[in-house]
């Protein structure tokens, strides 16, 4: 695969802080944080509870907004859009992958998967060849009428990476992917996402204290206190 750098950034986080307020006291999650995620990259953010890396993901997704400084997606500042652009720019552009799985419990896998495809309104023959295919990609063919109490860990963090790679986004956010999951289904799980983003070009950025991700990135962020401690990237 071409060297990430080469193809541009896709996400750029421009001296952002977020302060939150403990009773009365304050909390700086994140400290004037400059970081770009290149196109195509396979990044790790890691580091202690409390450094500040799921904020990092939720700033950089535009579930949360910073105190100061500016966020910056596929060219556009996200300051500068109503909550309308803002909602439309997660559903279009964006995909999540939680350590919960976060499935609506009374659909089915195809139903998960599809749910966001509805919500663009693409036409349900098109919906239908995506999610097959998708639901394929990621291991489920014959799974896609099940519920999520009716699959393991593994098959449920499945039907989550179907969900954000269905609406083929710019950008996957995945928070602590694996820490639901045995050993053995998150290789699996890794090695799909690998695979994933050398075929389909799909950036990924973790949130992680999972060593099994980190060996496989390409990029290692390492955060202290809301600061980038060590930034590596890695040969191969």
């Amino acid at each position: 695969m071409a060297d990430a750098a080469k193809n541009g950034p896709i996400a750029i986080l421009h001296e952002v802080s977020r302060i939150y307020m403990q009773g009365e006291v304050e909390v700086k999650a994140v400290d004037a944080l400059s970081l770009i995620i290149n196109k195509g990259e396979f990044t790790v953010i890691c580091g202690p509870s409390g450094s500040g890396k799921t904020t990092t993901l939720n700033l950089l997704g535009a579930l949360d907004a910073p105190t100061t400084g500016r966020v910056e997606l596929e060219g556009k500042f996200l300051d500068g859009l109503s909550r309308t652009q803002l909602s439309h720019l997660r559903r279009d552009r964006i995909g999540f992958v939680f350590q919960a799985y976060n499935l609506v419990p009374v659909l089915t896998a195809y139903e998960n998967a599809e749910f966001v495809l509805a919500l663009q309104g693409v036409p349900a023959a098109q919906r239908r060849a995506r999610v097959m295919e998708v639901l394929k990609e990621v291991g489920l063919a014959g799974l896609e009428h099940r519920r999520p109490d009716e699959m393991s860990g593994g098959q449920q963090q499945r039907v989550a990476i179907a969900r954000a790679i269905c609406p083929r986004p710019a950008i996957v956010l995945a928070d602590e992917p694996t820490a639901n999951v045995d050993s053995h289904t998150a290789e699996a799980i890794l090695a799909l996402m690998q695979e994933l983003n050398k075929t389909e070009g799909i950036t990924f950025l973790f949130s992680t204290h999972d060593p099994r991700v980190m060996e496989r990135a390409r990029r290692i962020v390492t955060m202290r206190d809301g600061k980038v401690f060590e930034d590596v990237l890695k040969n191969g």
